[in-house]
């Protein structure tokens, strides 16, 4: 397994909000679309059709949250085929798929993507001078953990 995954300039960016949080992403989806618009766009249920209709910009939609989106974000990051996770997710109230929210951060952190959870960082995210060059992301190596005998 190579430890260096290299993310290119243009992107693949998951956005996924909670529905008390939609409307603080839209804003500031909308507020960011000419950064955005040199990106390729991924989102879950709701929030992918309500980003694509605020920045009139093609979105890959995948499930709602709780139906399995979360878990197909992950998947899409385990694959390396998506680069950055944008998620500003409610601290303040319990969601059925919590389960699938841990998993999908800790899927992140393992493939060491770029992930954002309020607008503050996400803000600090897309101004970064990475953003639009070649980047070498350097992972973890797993391989000691992949050998073991069980």
């Amino acid at each position: 397994m190579s430890n260096i995954r290299i993310l290119k300039p243009r992107k693949k960016i998951a956005l996924i909000a909670h529905d008390h949080k939609k409307a603080e992403l839209i804003d500031w989806v909308y507020y960011n679309r000419g950064v955005l618009s040199r990106h390729e766009l991924f989102g879950t249920g709701t929030t992918g059709r309500l980003v694509e209709e605020a920045i009139d910009r093609p979105v890959t939609k995948l499930l709602s949250g709780p139906l399995g989106g979360d878990q197909q974000i992950g998947a899409l990051v385990a694959e390396g085929l998506v680069d950055m996770i944008i998620f500003f997710w409610d601290p303040m109230a319990s969601q059925p798929h919590d389960p699938d929210i841990k998993a999908l951060l800790r899927l992140g952190v393992v493939w060491n993507i770029p992930m954002a959870c309020n607008r503050a960082t996400a803000d600090f995210m897309l101004t970064s001078p990475l953003m639009n060059d070649e980047y070498e992301s350097r992972l973890t190596d797993y391989s000691v953990y992949l050998a073991r005998k069980v």
